[in-house]
């Protein structure tokens, strides 16, 4: 056989294997950065394949290592997986629904891990093929800043190893079932997470005199805030500033002393990225000033924009044809979610891939809800693409 139909059979056998290994962690999942029953379920798994391993890089987080054993010279690959799942309460009648109250993986990381450590198993059989090493990247804490994959590539870790280039795969619920999608260059926008505190004056709100009003100040700088950002980002790239909370514990006649806002900033341009934050900041600080109270801004530092390396990402993108063939190989568009796998983009040449999930004439279940499922079948495909390209562009 050859190397396409090898890895095509090898995935399709693996298939019920890998739904094993997804129906477990999704009943098991855990929030970012206590990944621990997570990690060492993938530590046991690796060590039944016989792949070195370490463990507890960044708090929980796993490297993997398959050198190839032909003569000529190989490129080192990263493979990453992120583990992590939200704080989502599952509904639905799954029988292998969340067991832990509260907890979700809604985003597909539990089919993330199962496909990495399918594509493992490929990639180990064939490393009497080729040359060079695969990284094998199981990752904590995607979900939540700053980003396991920021601290994983802190700790020096990659160092020890000069990554050639690394990829990832997530899962799309709006591709059918088996396709894949590539998009070069910018393709998922920075995010950073933005915490506003009003403090005043409380009172009865029958006696104005007496109060400073949070509430009403902190509905103005909502408006000016929005108002502002988006006056400012015309003619700058796509941007959202979202307001997602705002909590004022007062009553019907209780003004209170302090209102919290929790907001979101995301854009495709680094640039405006830095500009706007100090926009917020200034306007929050002008409506301080004028309405006689203190505005506190928090910005956590989120994520940078995902620029995925055009000229792997089209590389990749021709070596999925000759795999998938041209009908399940797709363009994608870019998106205003965001990815911590940037990171890995920043330092690396780097590209993320998207698979399809959702079976052809089915309800699209959209992640991050407590609906959110996949197509289980679709995880031959993701295993599949991920071992034929770490297999095509290892050569040097």
């Amino acid at each position: 056989m050859t190397l396409r139909e090898n890895i095509l059979h090898a995935a399709e056998a693996l298939l019920p294997e890998m739904v094993e290994i997804r129906r477990h962690i999704h009943q098991y999942p855990e929030l970012s950065y206590a990944e621990y029953e997570t990690a060492a379920f993938i530590s046991r798994k690796l060590d039944a394949m016989g792949i070195e391993h370490r463990t507890a890089i960044a708090g929980t987080g796993i490297v993997g290592f398959i050198r190839g054993e032909a003569a000529e010279r190989g490129l080192t690959i990263g493979l990453r997986a992120d583990m992590d799942a939200l704080p989502i309460t599952e509904s639905g009648g799954l029988e292998y629904r969340s067991r832990n109250e509260g907890v979700m993986h809604a985003c597909g990381h539990d089919a993330h891990v199962a496909m990495l450590l399918g594509a493992a198993g490929i990639i180990k059989n064939m490393r009497k093929e080729f040359a060079g090493i695969v990284l094998l990247v199981f990752q904590p804490g995607e979900e939540k800043a700053p980003g396991g994959a920021k601290m994983m590539i802190g700790t020096g870790i990659f160092r020890n190893y000069a990554p050639d280039m690394f990829i990832a795969l997530h899962v799309l619920t709006d591709m059918p079932s088996g396709t894949v999608g590539f998009h070069a260059g910018p393709y998922l926008a920075s995010c950073d997470e933005i915490y506003i505190t009003v403090t005043g004056k409380g009172g009865h709100a029958a006696q104005p005199s007496q109060y400073t009003d949070q509430i009403y100040i902190a509905s103005e700088l909502v408006i000016s805030l929005k108002d502002t950002v988006t006056d400012k980002s015309k003619g700058q790239a796509a941007t959202i500033l979202g307001i997602g909370k705002i909590t004022g514990m007062g009553a019907t006649n209780v003004i209170p002393e302090k209102v919290e806002i929790a907001c979101t900033f995301r854009t495709f341009d680094e640039r405006w990225r830095e500009e706007a934050k100090e926009i917020i900041r200034n306007t929050a600080s002008e409506i301080a000033r004028k309405r006689g109270v203190s505005i506190d801004v928090n910005i956590v530092e989120g994520y940078p924009v995902l620029v995925n390396n055009e000229e792997l990402t089209n590389r990749a993108s021709d070596l999925s044809r000759q795999l998938l063939g041209e009908a399940r190989v797709t363009e994608v568009p870019d998106r205003m979610s965001s990815e911590d796998f940037s990171f890995f983009a920043e330092k690396y040449p780097s590209f993320l891939f998207r698979l399809g999930i959702t079976p052809e004439g089915e309800k699209m279940r959209p992640a991050h809800t407590p609906l959110f499922n996949l197509d289980e079948s679709s995880m031959a495909t993701g295993t599949a693409t991920l071992a034929w390209l770490a297999l095509n562009l290892i050569k040097a």
